[in-house]
Parts: structure tokens; C-alpha cells; sequence
């Protein structure tokens, strides 16, 4: 059975999965909601070309596998500065947030580690950006706080290789 991804039936199928997604963490209207190929992994590389030039400053906490993930593929695009960095078992203290710093990248739950962040981050008021695969639709989050959360869609919510990716609309149409 093959449905085509241009047919009305499955554009009601991608709209109600959006609207479903929109009630249950109460998305914001100023936020999209983007059905992206490639796993969560492909936006360790989509953020800092979506968000950064070459010479900016970027800012990850690593606390983990993930997370160091993002940081190597972010130094590729950008100033990636370690901000912070655990020791597998923890949330790191003394976060060193580069001055200017386009965003400020985390992993709200490092399965692996077993690193999970109880609550949001404060940045001093700086983009923040989530790598929510491991525990996404699992807990309330206040969506608002954050330029851009992505997920990896297999853990929770959907097949491999999907990624969810929720983003603040002004941070859309400036890639590089």
C-alpha cells in the first residue's frame, strides 16, 4: 500500500499530525512545525548553517554523547565554544557562555549518560536551542523558552528517520 506525499489524503494525515502535535504542548502560532528527513543528528549541522555565520559565536553544554555530537559538527560551521562540560553523570556548573554567542545548543536528555535536564536552562536571555530526541513528548515544556527544539521522532512519536523540528518563525529564511 503507498499513499503519495503530494495527495489529499496524506495532507490530511501531515495537517492533523501537526495540530495534534500544536494541542498536546500547546505550541505557540508564532512557532512552525517541520516534518524534516535525516534524524535528529542531520540538525547538529542544520542549526549553526540556519543560525550562524562561519565567524560567529555558538555556545553547547555537553553533557554527553549527543551533545558532543553537536558540538563537533557546529565547530565545522561556526565558533563553537564548549560552555560547559559534564561528566557524563551530571549537569555541569559554571557554564562559560561566549559574550554575543548566537545560541546556546543542549541535550535535554542524554540517554546514554543518563543526563536529563529537570528544567529549562537559564542563558541570560540568549537563543536556545534543544536536542529533545530522548525524552520529547514525555513532560510539559514550555515551548516559548526556546528558538528551536528538534527530535528524532523514534524514541516517541513517530518512524526512523523523521525529526520534528519546532521553530521560532523570525529565525526562519537566514540560512547561509
Amino acid at each position: 500500500m503507498e499513499m503519495s506525499h503530494r495527495g489529499k489524503e496524506f495532507d490530511g494525515v501531515a495537517k492533523k499530525a501537526e495540530a495534534d502535535l500544536r494541542k498536546l504542548l500547546n505550541i505557540p502560532d508564532n512557532y512552525k512545525v517541520m516534518f524534516l528527513q535525516g534524524g535528529a543528528s542531520t540538525q547538529f549541522a542544520m542549526v549553526p548553517f540556519n543560525l550562524a555565520g562561519a565567524e560567529d559565536a555558538t555556545d553547547y553544554v555537553v553533557t554527553g554523547s549527543w551533545s558532543k555530537k553537536a558540538l563537533d559538527e557546529g565547530k565545522m560551521f561556526t565558533k563553537a565554544n564548549c560552555a560547559a562540560k559534564g561528566d557524563n553523570k551530571s549537569i555541569p556548573t559554571g557554564w562559560s557562555l561566549s559574550e554575543g554567542s548566537k545560541y546556546v545548543h543542549y541535550c535535554d536528555n542524554e540517554t546514554i549518560q543518563g543526563v536529563e535536564f529537570k528544567s529549562v536552562p537559564d542563558v541570560g536571555g540568549r537563543l536556545l536551542v534543544a536536542d529533545m530526541s530522548s525524552n520529547f513528548v514525555s513532560k510539559p515544556v514550555d515551548v516559548s523558552k526556546y528558538g528551536i527544539i528538534y527530535a528524532g521522532a523514534q524514541k516517541n512519536v513517530g518512524p526512523a528517520g523523521v525529526t520534528i523540528a519546532i521553530v521560532r518563525e523570525d529565525l526562519i529564511g537566514s540560512a547561509r
